[in-house]
């Protein structure tokens, strides 16, 4: 089992930045990636990044693309994502995820991740 517990989520206005933090507890040696997601009030939860926990190889959905970083300290099994340049509609509860595999073809997918925190709130206000 691998806990994630994410932190860092608040109120902030268009343009501003935030930076959300999960970190890992548990058979944290079995994680090969961990990523983000979110979900919007009344839409289904969305892909937003994700970084391979050796490699460091990091993915974003173009909608954050440029404007979001995902990184990792190892050390610390912390995974971190950096939110720049943020807009009203990336406003969601954005959730920490790991998975035990790597598959870039199925890693978009809610199903694929078997490990979830209980989720930070971002507000952006316009």
């Amino acid at each position: 089992q691998v806990l994630l517990v994410e932190s860092g989520g608040g109120f902030v206005q268009a343009g501003g930045s935030l930076r959300l933090s999960c970190v890992a507890s548990g058979r944290t040696f079995s994680t090969t990636t961990m990523g983000w997601f979110r979900q919007a009030t009344g839409k289904e939860r969305e892909f937003v990044a994700a970084i391979r926990w050796s490699a460091g190889s990091t993915y974003y959905a173009d909608s954050v693309k440029g404007r979001f970083t995902i990184s990792r300290d190892n050390a610390e099994n912390t995974v971190y994502l950096r939110m720049n340049s943020l807009k009203p509609e990336d406003t969601a509860v954005y959730y920490c995820t790991a998975d035990t595999s790597f598959n870039i073809a199925t890693m978009y997918h809610v199903d694929e991740w078997p490990y979830w925190g209980q989720g930070t709130q971002v507000t952006v206000s316009s």
